[in-house]
C-alpha cells in the first residue's frame, strides 16, 4: 500500500479527474494517477493536508463523520470574535439540516484587512478591499464532523467570513511546514500509525 501526505494547494478540485479544473491528481506521475486517490476532500479555495493513497478502506476507517476523527483548520477570517461567539462555535450552532457538535476554538491574533491583502483571493479582493481597515482575525477551529463547507458555514453564522482556509491536521496526524503547497512524500511509518489509530 502506499500513502502520501499531499499539500494541496488552492484552485484545484479533489477529483480523481475534471474536465474543467486542475485535480489533485495533476501533481502526481502518470505511473500514480490511476493507481491512488484522495481521502476525504477539500474545497476548491481550501489548501493544507490532504491524504492521497491505493488503500481502499481508509476513506471508510478516517473520514467518515460517524466515526469522529477530529480535523484542525486555520482561518483568516473577516469580522471579530467574541467570547459568545466563541461558546457557540465550541457548543453547537443549528444549521438547516443539522446542529454542528462540539468543536475546539483557539484564538490566534487580531488584524486589519488590508495587512491579509496577500491572502484574499482576487474574486473577493475588491469587495473586502473597500474597508481596508477593517476587522479581521485568524484562529483555528477543530471539528470531528466534516459537513459540506462545515467551517465556513459555522462562522458565517457568527457573523464573520472566512477567506483564506487550511487543513493542518487529521487526528494525530499534521500537516509537515517544511512541504510547500502543491508538494508530497510519503507518510512515514510513526505517521501512518497516527492516523490509522
Amino acid at each position: 500500500m502506499l500513502y502520501y501526505m499531499f499539500n494541496k494547494p488552492q484552485g484545484c478540485v479533489t477529483a480523481r479527474r475534471d474536465a474543467v479544473h486542475r485535480t489533485v491528481m495533476d501533481y502526481f506521475p502518470a505511473e500514480l494517477t490511476d493507481r491512488l486517490h484522495p481521502v476525504g476532500r477539500l474545497d476548491k479555495d481550501t489548501c493544507g493536508l490532504l491524504i492521497i493513497t491505493d488503500d481502499g478502506d481508509l476513506d471508510m476507517k478516517i473520514m467518515q463523520p460517524e466515526k469522529h476523527i477530529s480535523k484542525t483548520y486555520f482561518f483568516y477570517a473577516v469580522g471579530s470574535i467574541s467570547d459568545e461567539k466563541i461558546q457557540l462555535l465550541e457548543n453547537g450552532i443549528p444549521m438547516a439540516n443539522f446542529t454542528t457538535k462540539n468543536a475546539v476554538f483557539c484564538f490566534g491574533k487580531e488584524y486589519r484587512i488590508r495587512s491579509l491583502e496577500e491572502f484574499i483571493p482576487d474574486e473577493k479582493h475588491e469587495k473586502y478591499m473597500k474597508n481596508p481597515e477593517g476587522p479581521a482575525f485568524s484562529a483555528t477551529l477543530t471539528i470531528c464532523e466534516g459537513k459540506k463547507h462545515e467551517i465556513k458555514r459555522m462562522l458565517e453564522a457568527v457573523g464573520c467570513k472566512i477567506f483564506y482556509l487550511r487543513r493542518d491536521r487529521i487526528g494525530a496526524l499534521s500537516l509537515d511546514p517544511s512541504l510547500k503547497e502543491g508538494e508530497y512524500r510519503q507518510l512515514t511509518p510513526n505517521e501512518l500509525k497516527l492516523l490509522k489509530t
